[in-house]
């Protein structure tokens, strides 16, 4: 089968076809044809070579991509009936497990960690769920704060913080979020409560609309120690790039994962559920044939990218 892979790490343009052995389900594994794949930063770390030490007993071409959308064409062992050959699905995949990423005509997935798509959603978009809502979630859970608490979000007009702005909502949690000049009316749309100006004099304003500073924080941009003055005493950081601090006035900062959620299964049906119910908005940003890789992570790495970029593995030959 054909791919999207690397043999060395660097810039997009390592990126290029590859062919490489047609993958087998195995023991609670699924095949999937991929119709479309997310392009998310992860991937862009894993490219540029963050991502090495899990990859040293690999040989490549490695494969990046963890969000798919596609169509299961075979089942492996041990399963328990929940997914059918023809069935239309979203899954997770670790690109540093033993049969690469999302970047591919076919995937072998962990059952678990494979959901049935979204109704009435496009490939595009299905592709746009699954690691984004996933962090959102995950980052608010570890903030813990209470129904009708102020909760701070950093890059609302990305992928995971729009759906931040979306599941505090659900949660009964004001939101208060920063915008560049245009991006209000699509932040109220998604259902911000307050939005600031960004830039230098953004934590003064989130505190002028929270006196005290908020009691949490998802760190949707990445600002790291730069948000800190936003925060309230004793509050909490959603850091989602690995920042642990240090931080001051006894504020905790809470290093969010979601790889370890990628096998909860009830977690993942529960997002295209919301999805479904248009209580998410699944944002595409544009999409482009797979063998254009390359171009969209330039794209995505060149910053205000709003929603996702989606690689189309059925659009044009991969050559």
């Amino acid at each position: 089968m054909k791919a999207i892979g690397l043999t060395e790490f660097g810039g997009p343009e390592v990126l290029h076809v590859v062919e490489v052995p047609e993958p087998e389900p195995g023991l609670g594994e699924v095949r999937i044809r991929v119709h479309t794949a997310g392009v998310n930063p992860a991937d862009i770390t894993f490219r540029s070579g963050g991502c090495t030490t899990q990859l040293a007993t690999g040989t490549p071409p490695y494969i990046p991509g963890i969000d798919a959308c596609g169509t299961v064409d075979a089942l492996g062992t041990g399963l328990d009936g929940r997914l059918a050959i023809g069935d239309r699905v979203v899954a997770v995949v670790i690109p540093t497990g033993p049969y690469g990423g999302a970047y591919a005509e076919w995937i072998v997935a962990d059952a678990r960690s494979v959901v049935h798509a979204p109704a009435d959603v496009g490939d595009a978009e299905a592709a746009t769920l699954l690691l984004n809502a996933l962090t959102a979630q995950l980052a608010l859970d570890a903030l813990e704060l209470e129904q009708g608490r102020p909760v701070a979000i950093t890059g609302g007009t990305g992928a995971v913080g729009g759906y931040a702005i979306q599941i505090a909502a659900l949660r009964g949690l004001t939101t208060i979020t920063d915008a560049a000049s245009g991006d209000e009316s699509l932040l109220r749309h998604l259902g911000a409560d307050y939005v600031v100006a960004r830039g230098a004099t953004m934590t003064d304003r989130i505190r002028g609309t929270v006196p005290g500073g908020v009691p949490g924080l998802v760190d949707g941009a990445d600002l790291r120690d730069a948000v800190l003055p936003a925060v309230a005493d004793h509050g909490t950081i959603a850091s989602l790039k690995g920042w642990s601090g240090p931080a001051e006035r006894g504020i905790r900062v809470a290093a969010v994962s979601s790889l370890d959620a990628f096998t909860d299964t009830g977690l993942l049906s529960t997002l295209v559920s919301l999805a479904t119910a248009h209580r998410l908005t699944l944002r595409v940003a544009d999409v482009l044939p797979a063998a254009r890789a390359g171009e969209a992570h330039r794209r995505l790495a060149a910053g205000r990218v709003q929603g996702r970029l989606v690689l189309d593995f059925l659009l044009g030959p991969l050559s």
